[in-house]
């Protein structure tokens, strides 16, 4: 069975929004809440560019995401994760894979 680890519900987006707290890198934020489930979510804007480009964003968080998956699943603390990402001319997954490290570590989701 695959683990779906996506958030979807606009109720679940609404209470990391407004309980959750944040943590910032050079080009993405993080919203996080303690959960039941790890579960994470990706929130790219129309300043971002258009719907090609807003969806390619997406899909290179959720690789990067599914990258440190097992490691955050073996922590024994369930959060809901929300990505947003800064403006920024181009996007790549090694640069993602990058904040996000950098993110979970100041967090101390990842020792």
């Amino acid at each position: 069975m695959k683990f779906d680890f996506r958030l979807k519900k606009e109720k679940d987006f609404e209470i990391v929004f407004k309980k959750g707290k944040r943590l910032f890198s050079k080009n993405l934020t993080l919203v996080y809440v303690p959960a039941e489930i790890l579960k994470a979510g990706f929130a790219v804007g129309k300043k971002h560019g258009g719907s090609v480009k807003r969806n390619r964003i997406k899909r290179l968080l959720r690789e990067s995401f599914r990258s440190f998956l097992p490691d955050l699943l073996n922590g024994g603390q369930n959060f809901f994760f929300v990505f947003i990402p800064k403006q920024n001319k181009d996007y790549n997954l090694v640069d993602f894979k990058k904040e996000m490290d950098y993110l979970f570590r100041k967090g101390g989701f990842l020792v």
